[in-house]
């Protein structure tokens, strides 16, 4: 059996995990799993990631979880360009930073965002009160500075003058919030040219093939959810918020 990615291209990791394989001619089979059905939440799912969570890899009989440990397994295993994760030891850092701060502060602002603006009206009917919003963006618009002052500085990308899986999973996270609504690239120059940079790095087709999805999210209406799910969703958005 060959190489299986279980993905939903809603979802901002396994959009980088798409991209990357492909970008990279890594032969694989496509397994959709939609999360608004439910179907993460499946026995027969559960025997490929146990914590029920997308993105998953199953390559033969060996599984795995975690968009980052799967990136750099299929980096190793496809023996991919060097630049996607560099053998030079400082610029394997740089990379290595950028993926362990971007967890908690441009993924979860990016989301808290992406949530407040789409998820939570949509699960709710109403709309976040607009105090709680602007303060989520501001949440977010902090992340941002420290992204530029620390990460990107004055460099083409965040390890230097070439591509990497730091900038790739940057791009796809920024991509939440900007297809909410939120035009975050907007008087952010230099933002905005990385982003153009990276797009052209990785194909600018592909990169608006994977985004299709989550740029139409707004059609998404409630019945599209599974019941069970939509009462998670509403109870942990509202816990947050």
């Amino acid at each position: 059996m060959g190489l299986e990615l279980y993905l939903d291209l809603l979802s901002q990791p396994c959009r980088a995990l798409y991209i990357f394989a492909r970008s990279n001619n890594i032969p694989f089979e496509f397994k959709r799993v939609q999360l608004a059905k439910g179907q993460h939440k499946t026995e027969e799912f559960r025997k490929v990631n146990v914590l029920m969570k997308v993105p998953a890899l199953k390559d033969g009989s060996f599984t795995l979880a975690e968009s980052i440990a799967i990136l750099l397994y299929l980096v190793q295993k496809f023996k991919t360009p060097d630049h996607w994760y560099p053998a030079d030891l400082q610029k394997r850092a740089r990379v290595d930073e950028y993926l362990s701060w971007q967890h908690i502060n441009i993924r979860a602002k990016g989301s808290k965002l992406f949530l407040s603006k789409v998820l939570l009206p949509l699960i709710t009917g109403q709309p976040l009160p607009p105090e709680k919003l602007e303060f989520a963006t501001e949440e977010l618009n902090v992340a941002l500075k420290q992204f530029e002052e620390k990460f990107l500085q004055d460099k083409p990308f965040i390890a230097g003058s070439e591509v990497s899986l730091a900038d790739l999973v940057a791009l796809v996270e920024l991509m939440q919030p900007v297809c909410a609504g939120y035009a975050l690239f907007e008087d952010r120059p230099a933002l905005a040219a990385w982003r153009s940079r990276v797009e052209e790095a990785v194909g600018k087709e592909l990169f608006l093939e994977a985004h299709q999805d989550i740029m139409n999210v707004k059609n998404l209406t409630a019945d599209q959810f599974a019941p069970e799910l939509l009462e998670n969703f509403k109870q942990q958005l509202l816990k947050q918020n």
